[in-house]
């Protein structure tokens, strides 16, 4: 991450002389830093998808061993108390149905986020084709008034 910091912030600054010769532009400034901002998250994505994904992995890992020691308590100790099976069958049929709506609504969440980046980047082209058309317009305008 420091170095995604490093290469951002080498951008070339121009010196105090080339500053007094530029003219501002109002648009220049809000595209560079619109862009640089864009960038940033760019290249912060894939750290923060892997991050999450390792997260997760973690969780796993650390579910996994806890039952893995659960089978061996159970071997020493529940066995012992000889809990009736149709109890533990209701509970495993709980769990069944719990785990069914729990992936049920990942599935669901996997799927509206599949259809919402297509949704916006369409939004995207239809709000650039009205700026294209708008910016056209205004320029034929005001050209017709520069020419009189």
């Amino acid at each position: 991450m420091e170095d995604t910091v490093q290469v951002i912030s080498k951008r070339p600054k121009p010196n105090e002389n080339e500053n007094k010769s530029q003219k501002i532009s109002i648009c220049e400034i809000m595209k560079t830093n619109t862009s640089d901002i864009i960038q940033k998250l760019e290249v912060e994505m894939p750290i923060l998808f892997q991050n999450y994904s390792d997260l997760y992995s973690r969780y796993l890992h650390s579910i996994q061993d806890l039952f893995g020691v659960c089978h061996l308590a159970e071997e020493k100790y529940f066995d012992k108390m000889q809990i009736d099976q149709n109890f533990l069958k209701t509970v495993d049929e709980y769990w069944k149905f719990m785990a069914n709506i729990t992936e049920s609504q990942i599935d669901l969440s996997t799927n509206f986020l599949k259809s919402y980046v297509p949704f916006r980047l369409s939004v995207i082209d239809s709000w650039d084709q009205y700026v294209h058309t708008l910016t056209n317009t205004y320029a034929k305008t005001l050209s017709q008034f520069i020419q009189n």
